[in-house]
Formats: structure tokens, C-alpha cells, sequence
């Protein structure tokens, strides 16, 4: 069965987005982008809201962009090529090798999981990896961890007082001082639900 991930980038202190949504701090370089792309060549479709869609547009045409290296034009043709999937009420079309639903992600997960096709379920955007997480419905978190503090923003998932224990399997870091960390969901150890601590 295909596993679903959720892969971002985020500030040390557990941001996707800066306070005024700004995700300047997480581009990559060279190298990074290298591990990236080849990360992407392991999903077999991509599971996303409304927001990193339209944030991602722009690498359907990248290709006409003379301005990119090689190895951000060979993000351009993955990601191209990729099939997606995007969730949104406020959207009526979208564009390249791409669907829209409105609705069910568990109903669609499901879906995605049990037919044809190969490689991993990737969800993309925090709002929607949100819902994944609080649906039990991601068997990894992979998270490229950048030196940076924002002090603000799009967390990376919702501090929502569940529960959920991790194994790390594995773990990288870069001359950029960014930290990559897989951690798989271990299953044998369900999550509980804890009191949210508000101050």
C-alpha cells in the first residue's frame, strides 16, 4: 500500500511562513535543491490546497525562464510532470496535470492508496497536511529544517494536544546548515488525545 508524506521546509522554531506568509527564508540551494528533486522522483502524486498551488504555478512554465540552472530546470520537468491533486472550495479550475476536488481527503487518501499507481502520496501545504495529520491519515514527516528563527507564522502543523509518537530513520544535514529529518509514524504506539496547554 502507498504511503502518505508530508514534506516542508520550516524555521527552527516550527514555522512554514514567516508572519506575512513570506517563504523566502527556506529556498534552497544547489544542493538542496538536488535532494529535493530527487525526493520528488518517489512521489506518484501530489496532494495539495489551494495556496501551495498557486504559490507552485509558476514551475509549469519554468522552463520558459532563461534565467534557471540545470538543476532548477530539472525540478521544473518533475514537478511538470507530476499528477496532483488539489483541494479547494474557492477554485473552479487548474491548470497542467492536475485535478480539483472540494472535498473528502480521507475518501480520496483512500482511494489513492488502494488503486493503481505507484510511489508516495505526498501532501503539500500546512492547512491541508493539517487535516491529513488530525485524520490519521500521514505515515511520514519529512522536514528540511533551516537555521533561522521567524518568531511567527503558518506552523508547521497545528499545536492541536494529540499525540503522536515518531521513529527517526533517518537524517541528513547540508553545507547550507539546513537539517533534513524523516521520522516515520509508529503505529504500534496510537496517539492519545492530551489537553491543549494555553497560556
Amino acid at each position: 500500500m502507498r504511503g502518505v508524506t508530508y514534506s516542508m521546509a520550516m524555521s527552527l522554531d516550527g514555522y512554514v511562513a514567516g508572519p506575512d506568509g513570506d517563504l523566502g527564508f527556506s529556498a534552497p540551494d544547489a544542493e538542496v535543491f538536488r535532494f529535493v528533486s530527487n525526493e520528488i522522483r518517489q512521489v506518484g502524486v501530489q496532494v495539495m490546497g489551494r495556496r501551495l498551488y498557486e504559490t507552485m504555478l509558476y514551475w509549469e512554465t519554468a522552463e520558459q525562464d532563461p534565467s534557471l540552472d540545470e538543476v532548477m530546470l530539472e525540478w521544473a520537468r518533475i514537478w511538470k510532470a507530476l499528477p496532483k491533486v488539489v483541494f479547494s472550495t474557492s477554485l473552479s479550475s487548474v491548470q497542467g496535470n492536475a485535478r480539483l476536488l472540494s472535498g473528502g481527503l480521507a475518501d480520496e487518501i483512500e482511494r489513492l492508496r488502494t488503486g493503481p499507481g505507484e510511489g508516495d502520496i505526498a501532501i503539500g501545504g500546512a492547512t491541508l497536511a493539517a487535516e491529513a495529520a488530525g485524520l490519521d491519515l500521514i505515515d511520514e514527516y519529512r522536514i528540511r529544517v533551516c537555521p533561522v528563527l521567524l518568531g511567527g507564522g503558518i506552523p508547521f502543523l497545528p499545536r492541536d494536544g494529540r499525540r503522536v509518537e515518531l521513529k527517526l530513520v533517518e537524517s541528513r544535514s547540508f553545507d547550507s546548515n539546513v537539517v533534513f529529518l524523516r521520522y516515520r509514524v509508529s503505529r504500534e504506539h496510537r496517539g492519545s488525545d492530551v489537553p491543549t496547554l494555553r497560556t
